[in-house]
């Protein structure tokens, strides 16, 4: 084995070989020697731990094309399309909601060229990348004001560390949620540098609960739609009218995270448990926040978009 890792060549040598030459001449000094790199060490590995007794031919047209089909490999996008075969239309782990065609051809004609990001047409002076979404969510809506950051889960972070860092957040035991990619609504919470206080049990809390827990140092209350689990049987939870009036009166903010979001009724399509985001913000609810890209369908090929939206802010 020592005597094959001595043989092991340089990296500087086997560039400098006539083998490497058609490598070269297709692809970057960079990429080759990168690539060169990684297979040595590979080959190195493999010497140490027993699984080679040999090794390639270093001038051979086989060794060049190892190396070749490596930077093909890594030169592929890492997204790509894939068969939805599971049953679920809108699949978290298989791109959400499809984008529409005419969202497409949107993207493909703003984005082959310079655009307005930016920049407010009507003064000629620097802008903000929100008013392009934000009255159209308003809209949608009927919230005051809207703000698209990165994921919901950063939505209930960004509204937290704003409206009650520092100060307590109630929430209900049935709706400390779990949802996708590992996000706890109890960790968020802590992160934020608001502090957490549970109130009732899992199956039944009421307004009273949520009364007899506010005190001078709280700043919200904290709803979650359960989107991905429901607790049937002997349960009760507040209807968001009441929670509204309690906050109302206590001077308190009503946050409610509701997940994927819906802007139109889909019960006539068999979706009866998904609340619509201008029923919730109607109904008194000061922050809600929701996803952009499940049913929304909204972009969510490199981040996925999610909105903020208050009707306070």
């Amino acid at each position: 084995m020592s005597t094959l890792l001595r043989q092991l060549p340089q990296v500087d040598a086997l560039l400098a070989s006539p083998g490497m030459a058609g490598l070269l001449s297709a692809y970057s000094r960079q990429e080759v020697a990168d690539t060169l790199r990684s297979a040595l060490q590979a080959l190195r590995a493999d010497l140490k731990a027993g699984r080679l007794n040999q090794l390639p031919d270093f001038a051979n047209e086989a060794f060049a094309q190892s190396l070749a089909d490596r930077i093909e490999a890594e030169r592929q996008p890492n997204l790509r399309p894939a068969i939805n075969a599971t049953g679920i239309i809108i699949h978290t782990n298989l791109g959400r909601a499809r984008l529409a065609p005419e969202a497409l051809a949107a993207i493909q004609a703003v984005g082959a060229d310079h655009s307005n990001l930016e920049l407010d047409l009507d003064t000629g002076r620097r802008g903000s990348r929100h008013t392009h979404v934000e009255h159209l969510i308003c809209e949608l809506t009927g919230a005051e004001a809207a703000l698209v950051v990165n994921n919901c889960a950063a939505a209930v972070l960004l509204s937290l560390m704003a409206t009650a860092q520092g100060r307590k957040v109630v929430a209900s035991r049935g709706e400390l949620i779990e949802i996708g990619g590992a996000f706890r609504l109890p960790d968020v919470i802590q992160q934020s540098g608001a502090v957490l206080s549970e109130v009732g049990t899992t199956n039944k809390t009421r307004a009273k609960d949520y009364a007899e827990a506010i005190d001078p140092d709280t700043a919200v209350l904290l709803k979650s739609h359960t989107s991905n689990y429901q607790i049937v049987g002997f349960t009760h939870t507040p209807g968001r009218d009441e929670l509204a009036a309690l906050a109302h009166a206590t001077g308190t903010i009503l946050m409610e995270d509701l997940g994927s979001g819906v802007l139109v009724d889909l019960s006539p399509y068999g979706l009866r448990n998904e609340p619509v985001v201008s029923d919730v913000l109607a109904s008194g609810v000061d922050i809600v926040m929701f996803s952009g890209d499940k049913l929304l369908g909204g972009l969510n090929a490199a981040s996925s978009q999610d909105v903020l939206n208050s009707s306070v802010v």
